[in-house]
């Protein structure tokens, strides 16, 4: 509880108005080796998934399973944490930074932001800066 308590306080009007605690998609997208956490229920989740195969791996655990599958979110990776409305990734971005998760982000716009990345003109610059795409199975120049 003591954790939770000092993050709390390190959350000052300096810390909020520097942005610290929150990212945009498409600076989350440009970042190696990053990830996103969806903390959306699975019926949520099983209705509307995200695979993005041309930007990064999706790491799907409901809030309400976080406590127990601690151990699968990477420490050494940068997280955009997202959800439908911002709610529960805000509390889960509290809940790992008491945890010692030090590059974890909340996702700005939650999944209606991931979903402004896969407009066309959008998508075939990212597959371009990939080199191939696995959809079309042929390299793009």
């Amino acid at each position: 509880m003591k954790k939770i308590e000092n993050i709390m306080k390190s959350m000052t009007f300096e810390f909020f108005g520097s942005g610290k605690h929150k990212i945009k998609a498409n600076d989350h997208f440009s970042k190696d080796n990053a990830l996103f956490l969806d903390v959306r229920s699975t019926e949520e989740h099983d209705t509307l998934s995200f695979k993005l195969i041309h930007h990064m791996p999706v790491l799907h655990i409901p809030i309400t399973e976080i406590p127990d599958k601690l151990k699968k979110i990477p420490k050494d990776k940068p997280i955009g944490i997202f959800c439908s409305g911002g709610v529960r990734s805000t509390i889960v971005y509290l809940y790992l930074r008491a945890h010692d998760y030090e590059n974890v982000r909340i996702l700005e716009g939650g999944y209606n932001a991931i979903v402004e990345e896969f407009k066309p003109e959008k998508l075939l610059r990212k597959i371009k800066n990939k080199g191939s795409s696995p959809l079309l199975g042929r390299n793009i120049s």
